[in-house]
Order: C-alpha cells, then sequence, then structure tokens
C-alpha cells in the first residue's frame, strides 16, 4: 500500500493518465502518480508499469510544467531522482550529482538522440559522432571514493545527492580494489560509480544452495545484489560473490582540489585507465562506435546475444565520448542530454494458468492472482501474476487452464499478456469471482460488494479478521508508525496466536509470553517493547495515516493535522471545515467523515489512548512558521560545497522559515545560491548566468539572524 491507497488506485489512474490528456487541475494527482511508480519500483522493487509507460507519465508531467511554470513545486518528480534509500546505514552525500538516464526503446529515438546532440553542439547533419556503447547492467548502483590511493567511502545511490554508507560491506566485493595508484596520474580524491551485481552461474549456486537448505529463493540477481549491499555483516557478502563493474569517473581532484576531470578526452579514456588500475569494467562487452548507425547495429546485436551473456542486461547505454562536447550539451534537471539508456523489449514466455487464489486487502479488496506454471523469464522464476481486478479478466477473457502469453513488464514485475483461446481443449474453465469472501470459511459468511464506479470487488463485513491483520501490517509498517523490529510475518504471528485483534492489542502485548517464544531472547524482546512505546510519542500525521482511512494519504494527513490539537477535534469537523484545506478534497473529508462517526473506531480510538498512544499535536505536526517579510520570502534557493557552520538540511529548513523554497539545481528560475566550500560546478553556472545573488554561508547566517531566525 502506498499511502494509504492500493495499487490499483494507481493502476487505474496511470492508465487514464496514459490514454488521455491531463488537465493542469490534475497535476499533483500526476506528480503523486509517479511518485508511487518511483516506489514501487526503487524502494519496493516491484514496479506495476513498464519503463516506456513511466517515461510517458514523466514526460506528460515535465510538459505541464513547462506550460505552466508558476506551478513547478520543489518537490516535484522532474526536479529529482528517485532513491533506493532504506534505514539502518548512515547517509552521506556524493562528491557529485546522480542524475537519471532518459529511456529510448527504438531506433528512432537513437536517431533522434544523434540529432539532438548535433544541435546542442552546432554540429552539422552529417558529423559522425563516436559514441561508447556499454552493457546497462541488471544490479545496483555503487559509489566509490578514494582518497590518497585508498578506498575511504562506498555509498548506494540512494536519492541521487546522498545514499547509505555500505564502505565495510564493499570492501568484501573482491572486484572493487582496496587501493589503486591514482597518485601516479595525479589524482588526489576520486569518485567512481560502478554496478553491484551476480553472474548468472553464481546466481544460480546460490539459490541451489538455498534450496537445499529450506530457504527462500531469491527472486532474481538485481533484488540479491540489492540486499547484499545491506547485509548487517559483511563477512556474508563473500559467500553471495558479488562483482561490481565501475563505468564512470564522476569527479576526479588533484592535492590543490582543482577539477582534473577535464584534462580527460574522452570517456573511454577513463574507463580504459580504471582497467589499468585494477578496475573491473565492460570494455570487454562495450564498443566505441562511429556515428549512430553503428550504435543502433551493435544494440541490435545485443539484444540478440543477451541471454548468452555471463550476467543479466536490460538494455544498453550510449553515452556521447568526447568530454568537452558533453559539457556543451549539459543536463536538464533529470537526466545529462549527452547519455542515453535504450531499453531492449520485455521477454516473453508461454505458460498454463493452473488455478486462482484471491487476497484481501486492508480495505477489504479482492485482488486475484493467477498461479502458473512455473516459467523463466530474463532469469527469474515466475509463478504468481496479479489479475488486478474481475474487469481485467473480463477484458482478457483469461480462464483457468488457458495457455497464456506472460511477459515482464519492463523487465521487473510479472504480467499476463493475453491468453491463447485458440489453443483452448475445452476442459478450461471460466474465472468465477467469489460472492462471498474468500479467505473467511465460517457459518457465517461475508458478502462482497462492487460499487458502480469502481473496477475493485470488497469485502465489508470482515468478520475472519483478515482485513483487520492487514491494517494491522500496515499500522506498524514504516510508512505508519515505523515500529522497527515488528514487521509483517511477526504481526501474522501474534495474530495467529490470539495476541492481536485490533491495532490497539499492538500497544498490550504481554512481552514475558513474547519472551517465551521461539527465536526471542532477553535482548530482542526489550528491543521490541523499546519500539512500541516510542512509537505511542509518534507525531498524529504519522498516527493518521496508519489508522487506514481510505483516501487519507501520507500528505492529507499532515495538512490535517497541522489544524487540528487533538486527534479528538476531527469527529467534529463539517466537510466545509476539511475541504477549506488546500489540497483537501470532497473524497478525503467524507471518508474521514464516516470513519470518524462508526461506533466501532471511536472505541478503537478509545483504546489506543488509554494504551498511551499521542493524541496531541506535537512540533513535527505544526506548519513551518513563515517570515513573509524576510528578503528570502517567496524567492528560490539553492545549497552547494559543504556547509561548516550548520549542516545542510538545518539551513534549508531555515530558509523555509525565511519564506523561500528550495529546489535541487541551477537554472534561471533560481534566486539565490548559498556556497560553501568546494562549491564547483553550481557555482560556476550560476556565475555564467549572471542574475543569480551568490552568498557565502557567513552572509547566509548573517542575514538570519537579520530576519529573527538565528
Amino acid at each position: 500500500m502506498y499511502q494509504g491507497k492500493p495499487d490499483n488506485y494507481y493502476f487505474d489512474l496511470s492508465k487514464q493518465f496514459l490514454e488521455n490528456a491531463i488537465s493542469v487541475n490534475d497535476i499533483e494527482l500526476l506528480r503523486d502518480v509517479i511518485r508511487f511508480h518511483e516506489w514501487k519500483y526503487y524502494i519496493k522493487n516491484n514496479p506495476l508499469i513498464t519503463d516506456y509507460d513511466y517515461d510517458i507519465l514523466f514526460k506528460k508531467l515535465q510538459q505541464l510544467e513547462k506550460d505552466y511554470p508558476e506551478l513547478l513545486s520543489s518537490d516535484s518528480p522532474t526536479v529529482r531522482v528517485s532513491t533506493d534509500q532504506v534505514e539502518g546505514f548512515p547517509t552521506v552525500s556524493h562528491l557529485s550529482p546522480m542524475l537519471s538516464l532518459e529511456n529510448s526503446y527504438n531506433e528512432s529515438d537513437l536517431i533522434d538522440f544523434d540529432k539532438q546532440i548535433k544541435k546542442l553542439t552546432n554540429l552539422p547533419e552529417d558529423a559522425l559522432l563516436k559514441y561508447d556503447v556499454e552493457p546497462k547492467y541488471d544490479g545496483s548502483t555503487i559509489v566509490l571514493v578514494y582518497e590518497n590511493d585508498v578506498l575511504v567511502r562506498a555509498a548506494t545511490r540512494g536519492n541521487g545527492l546522498e545514499g547509505d554508507e555500505i564502505t565495510q560491506n564493499t570492501k568484501m566485493i573482491m572486484s572493487v580494489p582496496l587501493k589503486a595508484d591514482f597518485s601516479s596520474y595525479g589524482i588526489h580524491k576520486v569518485e567512481i560509480r560502478g554496478e553491484a551485481m551476480i553472474f548468472k552461474k553464481d546466481f544460480n549456486a546460490i539459490n541451489e544452495k538455498r534450496l537445499n537448505n529450506n530457504e527462500s529463493l531469491f527472486a532474481n540477481a538485481r533484488n540479491a545484489a540489492s540486499g547484499s549491499l545491506r547485509m548487517k555483516d559483511p563477512v556474508e557478502i563473500r559467500n553471495r560473490k558479488l562483482t561490481v563493474v565501475s563505468y564512470q569517473i564522476s569527479y576526479c581532484i588533484d592535492k590543490n582540489g582543482d577539477d582534473i576531470l577535464k584534462n580527460f578526452e574522452t570517456h573511454y579514456e577513463t574507463i580504459e585507465l580504471l582497467e589499468k588500475l585494477g578496475f573491473k569494467t565492460s570494455l570487454s562487452s562495450s564498443k566505441l562506435c562511429n556515428g549512430i548507425n553503428e550504435v543502433i547495429e551493435f544494440c541490435d546485436s545485443m539484444a540478440t546475444k543477451r541471454s548468452e551473456l555471463d550476467f543479466e542486461i536490460d538494455g544498453m547505454v550510449i553515452k556521447l565520448n568526447d568530454i568537452s562536447l558533453q559539457e556543451l550539451c549539459g543536463s536538464t534537471l533529470h537526466h545529462p542530454r549527452w547519455a542515453l539508456a535504450y531499453k531492449f523489449q520485455a521477454l516473453q514466455a508461454v505458460s498454463t494458468l493452473e488455478r486462482i487464489e484471491f487476497q484481501v486487502g486492508k480495505f477489504g479488496t479482492i485482488t486475484p492472482v493467477a498461479k502458473i506454471t512455473p516459467v523463466q523469464l530474463s532469469g527469474v522464476q515466475i509463478q504468481s501474476i496479479s489479475l488486478h481486478n474481475e474487469d481485467f479478466i473480463r477484458n482478457k477473457d483469461i480462464r483457468i487452464g488457458d495457455k497464456v502469453i506472460v511477459e515482464r513488464a519492463g523487465e521487473v514485475i510479472p504480467y499476463i499478456v493475453k491468453s491463447l483461446s485458440e489453443l483452448r481443449t475445452g476442459e478450461e474453465k471460466i474465472i468465477e469471482f467469489p460472492e462471498f469472501c474468500p479467505i473467511n470459511n465460517t457459518i457465517v459468511q461475508s458478502k462482497l460488494y462492487k460499487s458502480d464506479d469502481e473496477a475493485a470487488w470488497y469485502c465489508t463485513n470482515c468478520v475472519c479478521g483478515q482485513v483487520s491483520l492487514q491494517k494491522m501490517i500496515f499500522h506498524v509498517s514504516k510508512e505508519g508508525m515505523n515500529i522497527e523490529g515488528l514487521g509483517e510475518s511477526l504481526v501474522k504471528k501474534f495474530w495467529e496466536l490470539g495476541w492481536i485483534v485490533d491495532i490497539s492489542d499492538i500497544y498490550n502485548l504481554d512481552y514475558d509470553m513474547i519472551y517465551a517464544l521461539e527465536g526471542f531472547k532477553e535482548k530482542s524482546t526489550e528491543n521490541l517493547k523499546n519500539a512500541i512505546e516510542n512509537a505511542k510519542s509518534n507525531p498524529i500525521w504519522r498516527f493518521l495515516h496508519s489508522l487506514s482511512i481510505k483516501h487519507l494519504g501520507k500528505k492529507a494527513s499532515k495538512l490535517l493535522a497541522q489544524k487540528i490539537d487533538n486527534v479528538w477535534d476531527l469527529a467534529n469537523w463539517t466537510e466545509e471545515d476539511f475541504t477549506n484545506i488546500k489540497d483537501i478534497g470532497g473524497s478525503v473529508a467524507k471518508s474521514v467523515m464516516d470513519w470518524m462517526g462508526s461506533d466501532e473506531n471511536i472505541a478503537l480510538l478509545k483504546k489506543l489512548e488509554q494504551s498511551g498512544v499521542n493524541f496531541l499535536q506535537t512540533d513535527e505536526d505544526k506548519p513551518i512558521q513563515v517570515n513573509t517579510n524576510s528578503e528570502f520570502s517567496g524567492k528560490s534557493i539553492l545549497f552547494t560545497g559543504t556547509l561548516n557552520q550548520m549542516n545542510r538540511k538545518v539551513a534549508q529548513e531555515l530558509a523555509e522559515k525565511a519564506g523561500a523554497h528550495n529546489i535541487s539545481a541551477v537554472s534561471k528560475n533560481l534566486n539565490i545560491l548559498v556556497v560553501g566550500e568546494k562549491a564547483g560546478s553550481k557555482l560556476k553556472k550560476a556565475q555564467e548566468i549572471g542574475t543569480i545573488e551568490i552568498f557565502s554561508e557567513d552572509i547566509f547566517i548573517e542575514k538570519m539572524k537579520k530576519s529573527g531566525l538565528l
């Protein structure tokens, strides 16, 4: 679930946005849909749409923001890159920001890319540009920093600006040199980007071993690599046999702090240097192509032989080789203009639909899941596929026993393209949606309900406890009350034991009984107790979101929390009270009012309050107090370089209190640039634009004091 809404909600919205023109009134909803898909892809590793469809949505948002620049917001997906950041590791800033790559899917995209580069660099149309074409590895990005020839830090990609530090874990990867002779080339400090991955043979051996040990199998090599980077015991990483392929030098300075990356003439030279210094690179699988036609030929040849490679790839990356021309091309807020990802078409296979299982969500949504004869797609064994809802099944005429075409949409999520009706034998069975709850097998069964304006069926009177279970699972999750150590499996165990029936029971667990469970010790029991106790003090926006009130997402929960002193205040609110808040609509108002009008829910709130859960507005709930008289009011601001007197997050919060809004890149829309040490390219670009005010950290602090904020 994302922001309290089922996946089907975003899937249906995506389909609507892809098929129709988008009104400017829907711009924030479109942003939320894109954020959802980024979350599904980078956090949950389970995308719901293809890369191609995501790109279309993204471009539609870009066009809307171009047409209506006044609606561009600092938190729009177009002004940031996606994130794979997770909790549990220290966060560190990259030495240079990591942008995403624009995706292409056909020959015409590559030709347009070549034309655009010639236009940006003022070269004639018949010029033959050199491109370095490299495999697009299906792994997990890693960023390495060397100083004085020694590996000093490794991090995940994170949000492009900062990621999770994984230095100790990375030192266990044999393909990463702990020391390299950069100093012989005048390099004092360097940042290298690479891809951590597992070779096919090693991945298969790992899964075979796990199978013999009765352990769950990894879904694919990419997930195994990403999870391995974050293992708590670095020594265990050796058993995963991770390999890092280095593909870019992104930052490079000498002892004086001068940028010497510009001393290289071509990207290919930088990769050759890494190869000489002992790094594993893609040189043996790459090609330096002369002209875009040669690029197309090489991409086509790699597409046909991808299954023969020792590693998984999902496309090729095309990079303009000449570094001086790269600088002329520049970058957008989202991607460099001199590089492009060419994505291969999704792989397909034919399988048999053996049976259907129906699952129940936290809102009572009934989701049909197809169980197919296991089939391998791009190195992944597929045996379960969501069929979304009854309309999806009827529109595709899918039946039990059918031969079906299965593909991995975006090469990740499994999807049934169609049934092969011409192969039917007459033994196939039409899929009947249940009339009653598929989980509940008691005498008093729950009849399912479907409204005229929704595709999903719901169990609206759950008596078996499945809906409550799903609500409890969400309540303790990171999106909810964020109770560390109390995950889905543990919630299910406590529920099966009869210890918890609704979310209020979570705060009244018997820790002596938990301590007696197999696998629990004094320390782990104490940690769980402390985590639950700490959660009681959460801000009320988090508590509201955790209640699984339909349509009440994280953003709306925060907006409500800003307007109330106590959770109980909402029980007396009218629809007008809700809709008077910007970005709160009638659907949220009705849903919250209906929820607060339920005697059962009021009883639940009373139990939660009696258990010590915070119902009062905290400082985190309160809106930021903005000084509208400040000289920063209404202006855009950006911080670059290293700040010595405060960390960047504190500085950004101060700027917001002064009425400024933070943005992430230098452009003509930027009003103020605050520079710390080693400000780099952003300072240079701001100076070239000429209209941007440039402050030192000392001047920024002085002006904050003048505004009364320090």
